[in-house]
């Protein structure tokens, strides 16, 4: 029975009287559950995104039957059940544009059931901020347990991480310097065992955030999939979830400024994805905690990268884990953290690193003797060419081109660079500035990872391996290059890149912060005279809704509508 001296939302479904108890409790039995079951004690929902079409979350329902010995073991009642999967290596056109359908669905079943608390599995890159999402605008007691990562690649008696080598073998093989033969070779020993993405993608780093917020046990994020401590922590988890119910541990308790503040600095010193800046932003939206674009560098300018994890570094994931994990990172860039803060371990950060120890320094450097610099993480750029901002992993650039100016080669589809990219007459330079646009939230629509565009064929033949490319598309957390990111606002929506024509010339300048448009007021005015908006994307349906609602990628691509929450009150009777 429940230990709260509150009644618990499940109380009013399970402990009604009349007609509404006998059918809640009458259905329910056919799960074969015991009499006590429905005695009061608290119901926790396990939200799981398993799915085969989802890769990275194929064995979440495995881990959710660890949560439940740890619910059982606790004197509460466990219930799994589906959220919406979203598979980055399957679904087209992105995943980005179903990650807020998600988040909605997640918000609603959770409220419209008989739950005290959530465990939520996740894992691929969008499964873990949309069911956050959608757990911050219901604002239960809630617990997140990632699915680990795939243990490291192998290809040739060397470690190869994934996705960051499907873009580098596939460039090889355009330029000629590798065989069909062998990407088929190291496609077979790529991904070898369950889990997501070994590299520091964004898979990794939203499990590694998600850690730092404060919402995962510590130790959880880089545990690989198959190892049997990642079980034994979903255990741990759903014993803890009971007490945080008991205790009425909510999910705006957790995730704070402070909480926000952490992760933020710990995305930069493990290199992590430029994606976790529009999912913190997004994930902020919910609870009402103020949170900027601006965050991510003013918040940064003092933590140097740490982890030596592709596609900045050598090493991956498991690596990570038998080094120390996320608790040792913490440790290190103490002084830059809010110590203080609670988490879902009951315990304070302070309290959750006070152990930790680092067993590779290979793989995690000390804070005084970093792997890169300060300034290695992402950086906000903003200018005439993205007045509401876009970003750039400087881990990920060269250094010769954070200070550039070129010549704009402009393309209006992603579809159309890729058939020109492999033109050997193709007019370009190392000097070019490849711009992509109509690739943001509204623009594709959704969003898609198509900003680290494919080198040009020519050049990768001479052995130039990096030039400046500029989008309103997002990039892969596994992929690199000196890649301008999330341009905002987003052509589509009549931002200045919709106004870029081939032969103009475009200012970067990552230490000034600055991203122009060399071209005077007056020819801009008469290209935004002329300019005009695309038609939507689809007349009915997710898209559609999704193409009118969209916030642009500064706001965290939210849909207007679903920022901010609506509380777990129980809703009105069903019979």
């Amino acid at each position: 029975m429940s230990t709260t001296n509150r009644p618990l939302r499940s109380e009013q479904w399970f402990g009604a009287e009349g007609r509404n108890g006998f059918i809640h409790r009458s259905w329910m039995r056919n799960q074969g559950f015991a009499d006590d079951v429905f005695d009061g004690r608290p119901v926790i929902g396990i939200a799981t995104t398993w799915s085969e079409l989802t890769p990275c979350n194929a064995h979440l329902r495995d881990l959710a039957e660890s949560v439940k010995r740890g619910v059982w073991e606790s004197g509460g009642l466990p219930l799994e059940f589906p959220a919406m999967s979203l598979g980055e290596p399957l679904m087209r056109p992105t995943t980005m544009l179903y990650r807020n359908l998600l988040a909605m669905e997640l918000e609603e079943s959770v409220r419209a059931n008989p739950l005290d608390g959530v465990i939520l599995l996740s894992g691929c890159d969008k499964t873990t901020p949309g069911l956050l999402m959608g757990a911050a605008s219901v604002d239960l007691p809630t617990l997140m347990i990632t699915g680990g990562p795939m243990l490291n690649g192998k290809f040739r008696g060397q470690d190869i991480g994934s996705g960051t080598v499907v873009w580098r073998f596939t460039e090889e093989m355009r330029a000629g310097r590798m065989t069909a033969a062998d990407c088929s070779e190291a496609e077979v020993g790529m991904s070898r065992s369950r889990g997501h993405c070994m590299t520091m993608g964004t898979a990794s780093t939203m499990a590694c955030v998600t850690e730092a917020l404060g919402v995962q046990l510590p130790g959880a994020a880089a545990v690989p999939a198959v190892d049997s401590r990642r079980y034994a922590l979903a255990q741990a988890a759903g014993r803890r979830i009971v007490t945080m119910v008991e205790q009425d541990q909510r999910l705006s308790t957790v995730l704070t400024r402070d909480a926000f503040e952490n992760a933020i600095r710990v995305n930069a010193a493990i290199g992590g994805s430029t994606n976790a800046v529009v999912h913190l932003l997004a994930i902020a939206g919910r609870l009402g905690v103020p949170l900027s674009l601006e965050d991510f560098d003013t918040l940064t300018a003092e933590v140097p990268m740490l982890v030596n994890l592709m596609p900045s570094g050598a090493y991956l994931m498991e690596d990570f884990a038998y080094a120390g994990g996320v608790p040792v990172v913490m440790k290190e860039i103490a002084s830059l953290l809010h110590l203080d803060h609670v988490t879902v371990s009951g315990r304070s950060v302070a309290d959750n690193i006070s152990g930790a120890q680092c067993w590779n320094r290979d793989v995690i450097a000390a804070l005084d003797e970093p792997f890169q610099p300060a300034g290695s993480g992402t950086v906000v750029l903003r200018g005439s060419l993205a007045p509401s901002g876009a970003v750039l992993k400087v881990s990920a650039a060269s250094p010769h081109l954070l200070k550039h100016t070129g010549v704009a080669l402009v393309f209006d589809r992603i579809e159309d660079y890729v058939v020109a990219a492999d033109d050997p007459d193709l007019d370009v330079t190392p000097d070019t500035v490849i711009v992509v646009r109509n690739a943001g939230p509204r623009g594709y629509p959704g969003f898609p990872e198509v900003g680290n565009v494919p080198m040009p064929r020519r050049l990768l033949a001479d052995g130039i391996t990096d030039m400046v490319r500029i989008s309103d598309a997002r990039m892969s957390g596994t992929g690199y290059g000196t890649c301008v990111l999330h341009v905002a606002p987003e052509a589509s929506v009549g931002g200045p890149l919709a106004l870029v024509r081939t032969g103009d010339l475009v200012r970067v300048d990552v230490p000034a912060r600055q991203l122009d448009l060399l071209v005077d007021d007056v020819e801009l005015a008469e290209r935004r005279a002329a300019w005009q908006p695309p038609p939507m994307a689809a007349d009915r349906g997710w898209t559609r809704l999704y193409s009118e609602h969209v916030l642009q990628a500064d706001e965290g691509a939210d849909l207007d509508f679903l920022v901010g929450g609506s509380g777990s009150a129980v809703p009105r009777h069903s019979h």
